[in-house]
């Protein structure tokens, strides 16, 4: 994520985006045309970039995140995966659409801490079916090293 002073945390006017695609969505949230989810600045993570069937979150771990053996805690990591797994899957929806997730699942590579930096998520479509969808994702560091991975499935919603 750039710089926050100028972003507007919210949740955009369901009106406003009835007949967007998933993908435009959130290309419109990248460029800061719709408010960024006020989870990304309690966790201080948000998406950076998306193409079909792909999303990129990017985080800074900070010492808000510690667990009581002063890493960060795995959940973090766990919501970086399953948030950018479902934005990978948001990318393919048409107008209208929605999903929620079924299951994520994480492996936990390397310790992560505020020193870490800079983190990046890349999330992908793995399979997809009428209505389940499932992803894989990757988070690593800086230098491209593996921190953690996972999958998660969602179900998909059709318009109402």
């Amino acid at each position: 994520m750039s710089d926050d002073r100028d972003r507007r945390y919210g949740v955009a006017d369901p009106e406003a985006v009835r007949d967007l695609t998933g993908l435009e969505i959130l290309q419109r949230i990248i460029d800061g045309r719709l408010p960024t989810p006020p989870i990304s600045q309690a966790l201080t993570f948000g998406i950076v970039e998306a193409g079909e069937a792909f999303a990129a979150f990017e985080g800074e771990p900070g010492p808000h995140l510690l667990n009581p053996m002063g890493v960060v805690h795995g959940g973090w990591a766990l919501t970086l995966i399953d948030s950018a797994a479902g934005c990978a899957a948001a990318t393919l929806l048409p107008p209208g659409a929605s999903y929620t997730t079924v299951e994520t699942k994480a492996n936990f590579v390397r310790p992560i801490t505020p020193d870490t930096g800079r983190v990046r998520c890349e999330a992908r479509v793995a399979g997809r079916g009428r209505r389940i969808m499932s992803c894989e994702a990757r988070l690593t560091s800086r230098d491209g090293q593996l921190l953690s991975h996972g999958t998660s499935t969602v179900v998909v919603f059709d318009a109402r």
